[in-house]
């Protein structure tokens, strides 16, 4: 099991799709269904055993959760907030490019 390359706060992109978001949980490895895995089409299909993220996303047209394998996202270096309407739920503020987690989420 690989360690994560990227944290809760930080603020990411997709590496082939033009949507970005900040990272609201990790799975270590992947953690959802297998349907949803057998959906993604077969050439573009990620491996299994590496980190797996939680975004609230956004693109041009909406927002919305995404669930990313840690292969498709890169650093986002925009420097713009994230416009997700649920980003306060999971965050106080931003800083040095990071959200900061609400204090009574925090383990």
């Amino acid at each position: 099991m690989a360690l994560a390359k990227f944290s809760i706060g930080d603020i990411v992109r997709h590496r082939l799709f033009p949507f970005r978001g900040v990272i609201y949980d990790v799975d270590p490895e992947f953690n959802n269904t297998e349907e949803w895995w057998q959906s993604i089409p077969a050439n573009m299909r990620p491996r299994k055993d590496q980190p797996f993220y939680h975004l609230l996303a956004e693109n041009a047209e909406t927002t919305y959760i995404a669930y990313v394998s840690e292969q498709n996202l890169l650093w986002d270096e925009t420097g713009d907030p994230v416009a997700h309407p649920q980003v306060d739920d999971f965050f106080s503020t931003i800083h040095n490019g990071r959200y900061v987690p609400n204090s009574m989420l925090a383990n």
